[in-house]
């Protein structure tokens, strides 16, 4: 009975990813596809608790859904998209080029599934102390390259919002 219950909630889980992924990436609304990229992150989470790793699907919850998504929504509302047609922004190549990519990223999906076959058994824990060496890595010999990484990503926000505006200053404004 437990095994049904997990396996029945894991492909439940995983279903919910995959259809918020699809929604994510079809959007043409930029904070409508963050929102639906935040649902997918909680589908991970619950697949992450699910499968022992509590400590990573509270993290996913934290860090991604929280903090990097805020900031996310933050500079596409800021940077004010709007509903332009992505279509028209990247031409037929790039769609050419991404339809390809999604197909061949699908075919070696189902080629896996094939090779190893559907998972029928219960499913199997996590090891608590592989969580624990990776936290210890990276607040302890790691923490100096975790946080330029912090600053690193809050410089590319930054920049990311001055080069989009730059071009909306008045010219009288410009140097």
């Amino acid at each position: 009975m437990m095994g049904t219950f997990y396996t029945f909630h894991f492909w439940f889980f995983s279903a919910m990813a995959v259809v918020a992924a699809l929604f994510m990436v079809t959007r043409r609304n930029p904070v409508v596809a963050a929102l639906w990229l935040v649902n997918v992150m909680f589908a991970l989470a619950a697949l992450y608790v699910m499968l022992g790793a509590h400590f990573l699907g509270a993290a996913q919850v934290l860090v991604y859904a929280g903090a990097i998504m805020v900031v996310f929504v933050f500079v596409v509302m800021l940077l004010n998209l709007g509903e332009g047609d992505p279509r028209e922004a990247r031409g037929m190549a790039a769609a050419v080029g991404a339809s390809a990519i999604s197909g061949a990223l699908a075919a070696e999906l189902l080629y896996v599934v094939r090779a190893t076959g559907v998972p029928t058994g219960p499913l199997q824990a996590v090891d608590a102390d592989a969580l624990a060496a990776i936290a210890d890595s990276l607040f302890t010999e790691n923490l100096v390259a975790f946080e330029v990484t912090s600053v690193l990503l809050l410089v590319a926000v930054v920049g990311a919002v001055v080069l989009a505006k730059r071009g909306r200053i008045a010219p009288e404004v410009r140097p």
